[in-house]
């Protein structure tokens, strides 16, 4: 089993230094433990959560977020787990700023072990924490109370990628509760892994269309500055186009487009082969994160 390294901590409920946030929780952890720096959970926080099983498109928007939150000079905070809290918790560290993982497992024992990187940059940046124990392993009802935290943690929470039932709409729940302020990014009305991004945005949570628009957003509830140049994406033709909207097989693009099929498929390999699309493994093709992200041309 991995372990984590570094300073250890821990934070008793009504003590010195114990995030003021958590206490607004219905039950407030008696002692949250941690690796890292402490002081980062004093400052601007934000969390950047969605799907575990994401798609290039929660991805792409979950590197956004989180490079974007950094670039602010706000910590960027996730769950750790793969996918979408994997791509922010990444994009952050990578854009130089800091992280804060809120583990359901003990605050040394990185969880999926796959997401390992993502908890050791948090202890690079910032600072892994868990309500558990030291050496805990996974434990179902530890999730539920990790998601609660990760919450509190934070004055926003930007949903990049959710389903209707999943761990990602937990946590907005409980932000809502405690009267967070919500991002959704929103997705094609046709993916099921959107439904309930979408659902939120229909019900009141503030729509981020762009980067631009999350950046100002960003600086409006911070009161921070972002200073570097934003990416710009190559233009799209029609096949592009309708892959953004919504992730197809080759026959149903074809259709769409009214192209002939054999046509198609020369179009969806060049785009391929130039990293523009990739194949998922239900047979559809997306785009690819990088195209998203406006990272290549």
């Amino acid at each position: 089993m991995v372990r984590l390294n570094g300073p250890r901590w821990e934070l008793e409920l009504g003590g010195e230094g114990y995030p003021q946030s958590l206490v607004e929780l219905q039950n407030p952890p008696e002692v949250l433990r941690g690796i890292g720096d402490r002081e980062v959970l004093s400052g601007p926080c934000l969390a950047v959560i969605g799907a575990r099983r994401a798609t290039p498109y929660g991805i792409a928007a979950a590197e956004l977020a989180g490079r974007v939150a950094a670039e602010c000079g706000v910590t960027v905070v996730s769950g750790g787990a793969m996918g979408c809290d994997y791509a922010a918790g990444m994009a952050a560290a990578a854009a130089g700023g800091r992280t804060i993982v809120v583990a359901g497992t003990g605050a040394d024992v990185p969880y999926p072990a796959s997401s390992t990187p993502v908890f050791q940059a948090a202890v690079d940046s910032g600072a892994v924490v868990s309500l558990e124990r030291w050496g805990q392993t996974p434990r179902r009802y530890a999730f539920p109370r990790r998601n609660a935290v990760v919450a509190a943690l934070c004055k926003v929470l930007v949903i990049t990628e959710a389903g209707q039932v999943s761990g990602t709409m937990s946590t907005a729940d409980a932000a809502l509760e405690l009267g967070r302020t919500l991002y959704a990014i929103p997705g094609s009305i046709f993916s099921p892994n959107s439904s309930g991004t979408n659902r939120l945005a229909a019900e009141g949570a503030r729509i981020i269309p762009d980067e631009a628009s999350l950046e100002l957003a960003i600086s409006m509830d911070f009161g921070v500055a972002r200073f570097c140049s934003q990416g710009e994406r190559p233009a799209a033709g029609p096949v592009l186009s309708a892959l953004v909207a919504c992730p197809s097989r080759p026959d149903e693009l074809a259709a769409r487009l009214n192209e002939d099929v054999l046509t198609l498929l020369r179009t969806l390999t060049d785009h391929e082969t130039r990293g523009l699309v990739e194949r998922l493994p239900d047979g559809r093709y997306s785009p690819t994160k990088e195209y998203l992200l406006g990272q290549n041309g």
